[in-house]
C-alpha cells in the first residue's frame, strides 16, 4: 500500500476542499466518491494502484473533511470545485473517475475539460438523465411517472431520504449499516474494521437533500428526463470512457450504465458482471486490474 497523504486547498468560493493522495508517478488519476461517502471509501484504490499512478481523491463539498459553506444545487457545482482543485494542483492533463454520484460529476468535468481529460472511468454511475425520485404511495412504493422536483419534496420522502436523515441526526451507525447492507453491500461486506471506518465517515455528510436534488436535475442527454430538459453535454465528452456496471446493482440499474455506453458509442468500453453497487468490495481485483489496463499500465 502506498503512503496516503491528507491535504487541502482553499478555492475561490471560500470552500476548503480536502483530498487524499497516493503514488508519486506521472500518471494523474482524479477519483471522485459517491453520495453518503467520501474519499475514505476509495481506500481500495490507494491499496492496489501502483506507484506509477498519482491518485487524487477529493472529499466533495459537504462530505468528509471538506467544508460546506455554500449549498450545492447541481452536479456542475461540484464539478467546478474539483476543476479548481485540479488547476491548483497543476495537472494540465489527467485521467478521471467517479463512483455513483461521482460518476455524474466526472462526466460534467469531462465535458467541460474535453481537451484535458485523457480518459474517464465511470463506476456504477448515475445515468446521463440523472437519478429520478418518485412520489410514494401509502405502502411506500414509488408512483412511477410522478416525479419529485423540489428540495422540500425530497426532504419529505419517507423511503429514500428520511431514514438517512434520521441516521445522520441521531449519529446512528446501525441504521446506516442496515441501509447499506440492504442496497449496497448485498454481495459482500467489508471486513469489520473497514466497515466501521466507512460508517464513521458516512456521518460526516451535511448535504444529502442538496445532492439528491442535484441528481434529480442532472441531465446531459438530448431528452427530457421528466423534470428538466437535457442540455446535450454528453456530446462534449470526447475521451475514451471505461464504464463499469454491476448486473446486481440495486442502487443504479443496469439501464443507466447501458445508457452511458450507448450515448458514447465507440468511445466507451462497457464492463459488466456479477457485482453490486460497490465493486470496490465485490470485485476489487477485477476493478483495479481493468483500471490499470485503461491507464496503459498493463
Amino acid at each position: 500500500m502506498q503512503k496516503v497523504l491528507l491535504q487541502s486547498v482553499e478555492i475561490e468560493n471560500g470552500e476548503t476542499i480536502y483530498y487524499r493522495e497516493s503514488g508519486t508517478g506521472e500518471i494523474p488519476f482524479v477519483m471522485l466518491h459517491g453520495n453518503m461517502s467520501s474519499s475514505v471509501h476509495l481506500d481500495v484504490l490507494f491499496e492496489r494502484m501502483p506507484n506509477e499512478v498519482r491518485v487524487i481523491a477529493p472529499d466533495l463539498r459537504g462530505f468528509g473533511e471538506s467544508s460546506y459553506e455554500h449549498e450545492i444545487n447541481s452536479l456542475e457545482d461540484f464539478a467546478d470545485d474539483i476543476i479548481e482543485v485540479i488547476n491548483q494542483l497543476g495537472m494540465e492533463k489527467f485521467y478521471l473517475g467517479g463512483w455513483s454520484t461521482g460518476g455524474g460529476i466526472a462526466m460534467e468535468i469531462a465535458a467541460k475539460c474535453s481537451d484535458r481529460v485523457l480518459g474517464l472511468v465511470t463506476i456504477e454511475s448515475v445515468g446521463i438523465q440523472g437519478y429520478p425520485m418518485f412520489k410514494k404511495d401509502a405502502q411506500g412504493q414509488p408512483i412511477v411517472g410522478e416525479y419529485i422536483h423540489t428540495k422540500e419534496e425530497i426532504a419529505a420522502d419517507p423511503v429514500q431520504v428520511i431514514p438517512v436523515l434520521q441516521a445522520y441526526e441521531q449519529k446512528n451507525k446501525e441504521i446506516m449499516r442496515a441501509i447499506w447492507n440492504a442496497v449496497i453491500y448485498t454481495q459482500n461486506k467489508p471486513e469489520e474494521d473497514r466497515y466501521e471506518m466507512y460508517l464513521d465517515d458516512m456521518m460526516t455528510q451535511r448535504n444529502l437533500v442538496d445532492v439528491d436534488y442535484s441528481l434529480v436535475h442532472f441531465n446531459i442527454s438530448h431528452a427530457h428526463n421528466g423534470v428538466v430538459e437535457g442540455n446535450g453535454r454528453i456530446d462534449q465528452i470526447q475521451c475514451p470512457v471505461l464504464v463499469f456496471q454491476g448486473d446486481r446493482d440495486f442502487v443504479v440499474p443496469p439501464t443507466m450504465g447501458e445508457g452511458i455506453r450507448d450515448a458514447l458509442g465507440d468511445r466507451a468500453t462497457y464492463v459488466h458482471g456479477d457485482w453490486g453497487h460497490s465493486p470496490f468490495i465485490d470485485a476489487p481485483e477485477m476493478l483495479c486490474a481493468r483500471i490499470e489496463s485503461f491507464l496503459k499500465l498493463r
